[in-house]
Order: C-alpha cells, then sequence, then structure tokens
C-alpha cells in the first residue's frame, strides 16, 4: 500500500486542459491495477493531489439540471466565462479567481475503499481548516460540501464537493471558496439547491483577502492525518 501523495499546485490553469491532465493520470492508475490484477503483479499505484485556480468556469455533474445554469452562450461570454458538462457527481457549480481547487487523485485501495467515507474525509479536511481561522462549519443532511449556520435560514455553503471513483480511483474533488467573487454565483443555483447562500472565507472573517498559499497548507496538514499520508 502506498500511502505518499504527489503534491502538485498548478497555479492558474484553463478548466479543460486541468480536466485533461486529471483525466490522464486517473486512467494510468487505473490501467496500472488492471495490469496488476491481469499479470498477477504488485506494482505500486501512485496517488495524486492537484490544487489549482480555475479562470471563471461553471460546470454540471452528469445527473445536473441544465436548467440551474441561469445564462445562454452569449451570456456566459460577456462574463468572460465557459461552461462544461463533466463526468463527476453533483449539479451544478462555479471556478473561478480566488477559489482553491482540489483535484485528489488516489488509488483508495492504498487507504480505504469506502466512498462516503472519502467524501466525509474531503469534507472534514476543510472544516478542521476553517476551525484554524475560528469558523464552526458543518455538514448540511443529505447535501454534500461544507456549510455554516447549518440548519437556519442563514445556511450558506463555502466549499462544495463533487467526485468521480472507478476501480477506487478518484478524480474531481472539492473547491473552497477563498477569495472569489461570489457574484458569479448569482448566475447559477448552485449545487441546484434554492434558498441557500453561497459564501467565502474572505467575507467571513471581513478582512481584504486571506492568504491563500496558507489556506493549503492547512488543508494538506489535514489530510495528512486523516488519510495517514505523507504528502511528497
Amino acid at each position: 500500500m502506498n500511502k505518499k501523495i504527489q503534491l502538485q499546485d498548478l497555479g492558474s490553469r484553463d478548466y479543460k486542459s486541468t480536466w485533461e491532465y486529471q483525466e490522464e493520470l486517473f486512467k494510468a492508475i487505473v490501467d496500472l491495477k488492471i495490469k496488476n490484477r491481469r499479470e498477477e503483479l504488485d506494482l505500486e499505484t501512485p496517488n495524486y493531489l492537484l490544487f489549482v485556480e480555475h479562470p471563471h468556469v461553471y460546470t454540471l455533474g452528469k445527473s445536473g439540471d441544465l436548467e440551474n445554469l441561469l445564462l445562454n452562450e452569449k451570456q456566459l461570454e460577456a462574463k468572460g466565462a465557459t461552461f462544461y458538462k463533466i463526468n463527476r457527481g453533483g449539479d451544478i457549480t462555479y471556478h473561478g479567481p480566488g477559489q482553491i481547487v482540489g483535484y485528489p487523485i488516489l488509488d483508495l485501495e492504498n487507504f480505504f475503499t469506502d466512498i462516503h467515507k472519502y467524501l466525509r474525509f474531503l469534507e472534514e479536511s476543510i472544516i478542521l481548516t476553517l476551525e484554524e481561522y475560528g469558523l464552526k462549519c458543518g455538514r448540511s443532511e443529505g447535501e454534500t460540501g461544507v456549510w455554516l449556520d447549518v440548519g437556519t435560514p442563514f445556511a450558506r455553503k463555502i466549499c462544495a464537493l463533487g467526485v468521480r471513483a472507478s476501480r477506487w480511483v478518484t478524480m474531481h474533488g472539492f473547491a473552497l471558496n477563498v477569495n472569489v467573487d461570489l457574484g458569479y454565483f448569482d448566475n447559477i443555483i448552485p449545487c441546484g439547491i434554492r434558498g441557500k447562500g453561497v459564501t467565502s472565507l474572505q467575507v467571513e472573517l471581513g478582512v481584504e483577502r486571506v492568504d491563500e498559499t496558507e489556506v493549503k497548507a492547512k488543508i494538506v496538514k489535514h489530510l495528512t492525518q486523516l488519510f495517514e499520508a505523507e504528502f511528497i
């Protein structure tokens, strides 16, 4: 079992090229697992965590409803945004500057074979990170992601989750709103959930800007503990 995770910070990168890169890494791990099974080998499978910031983009999961995108093609262009229908779970979400997007591409057989536990661990890494900033966050029953003021009229989402897994290999991941322009969320029904707000770490702390490098380091620290992993 390989519990080492290769950390790659891709900086600002186009959604489509990042998606293709994820697919490349994902396929290489799946192919290696198939080879191990067919040839009765025991070759070590790698794990990755990609950090990235995307230019303005809306993505719709495979079970999502296109009606949750409130812009047409011309309006998208005017906003300087792109749109992709993709192969993760979940509905529609937004990615853009000031948002930390994390794509864990893990062979869960190196850790544990439980997708539910995997999702909860991703959420927990964000909850623990935000606690370090004095924010009390939690989960909303039946809705993935990380929320503030759950169960109140002021419930608001700060981190979205959407993953894909095949042969216990994961891709896609989480998007944490740090310094993001929340106005872009007005153009969608986020995650298909009506009547609930969206927020950011910057807004909740009431500061001009949050150090994203520091936030990433805290996320990695908590993922290390939760997955009993070593980042390299």
